[in-house]
């Protein structure tokens, strides 16, 4: 048994899998907002609380939307900011008197689906998240690659590769990104950005699924954001392929439920990658939004 939890922004959940991979408890609650302190005693809680509804312990693994930092053991690059400077890992240990393994969010979603998802028997694959920001994670033959730095993976905070000009338009310098750069693909590929582009330049505000919907509904505008944003994710995947050379590029996160995503990006794929054919499979994840804490239990090996 192991136990895998997932911290997020308005909630934390956690999961209980036995050793073929079975879920045998799973409780969601909300995330304190803004407290340190509360989030580590709400983590407490269900972990002492699964291990009485069960009846045994085991080791917990959790995913967190940032990284601890090697040099200093302190949590960093967090969107949920009160977790910043803080040693997460040896604090929950101490509250619930056992081990615990951190990995960030994306890291716990391609280990989860490299696992026994929808990435299952591939020697490489990267795990892309595209949500409200966008992450990204490695895996090779098995094994979470992790990084010197503990950022392994991070390609939302890169510059949009090969910005372009179009109706006036400029990518350059591109969007504010809150990591106090500008340009950064999470500022064009995330949810948000795919909104706050639609609205740029049509004036309509709506939300990524509205757009979607609207494209799929024939609207001519909506069908030119969805371009814009297919052959932007296509440059930034071409720069992952050419590094990483991935067998599988798993999605997650809410823009991974546009169809659009997979006829496009094997399609568009192959003009910005350096080589004559791409084999990378594109798929969509198995697991939805179990992947994150099931990736956080899959720390523990078996």
């Amino acid at each position: 048994m192991r136990y895998g939890l997932d911290l997020g922004g308005t909630k934390i959940e956690i999961a209980a899998l036995a050793g073929d991979g079975k879920l045998a408890a799973r409780r969601r609650v909300a995330s304190p907002q803004g407290d340190y302190d509360a989030t580590i005693a709400a983590l407490r809680d269900l972990v002492l609380d699964t291990d009485k509804a069960l009846g045994t312990t085991a080791p917990v693994g959790i995913g967190i939307p940032g990284t601890i930092s090697p040099a200093t053991g302190l949590v960093k690059n967090a969107n949920s900011v009160w977790l910043i400077g803080h040693p997460l890992d040896k604090d929950l240990a101490a509250a619930i008197g056992r081990p615990v393994r951190v990995a960030n969010d994306a890291d716990c979603f391609v280990l989860s689906e490299a696992s026994d998802g929808a990435a299952a028997g591939a020697r490489s694959v990267f795990g892309v998240i595209l949500g409200t920001g966008v992450g990204g994670g490695l895996v090779y033959e098995g094994r979470l690659i992790v990084g010197a730095n503990s950022i392994a993976g991070e390609w939302g905070h890169n510059p949009l590769p090969d910005p372009r000009i179009e109706a006036g338009h400029d990518e350059r310098p591109g969007p504010r990104c809150y990591c106090g750069r500008s340009g950064c693909i999470e500022s064009f590929l995330s949810g948000p950005g795919f909104a706050r582009d639609h609205e740029l330049w049509t004036g309509a505000k709506l939300r990524a699924e509205q757009i979607v919907a609207a494209a799929q509904a024939g609207d001519a505008a909506a069908r030119a954001s969805v371009a814009r944003y297919a052959d932007r994710l296509a440059r930034a995947l071409a720069t992952v392929v050419n590094l990483f050379d991935p067998e599988v590029i798993v999605f997650g996160g809410g823009m991974s439920n546009a169809d659009f995503i997979y006829a496009e990006i094997p399609r568009l794929l192959p003009r910005y990658v350096f080589s004559d054919a791409v084999t990378t499979k594109i798929v969509r994840n198995l697991h939805g939004d179990s992947s994150g804490v099931r990736g956080a239990a899959w720390l523990w090996p078996a």
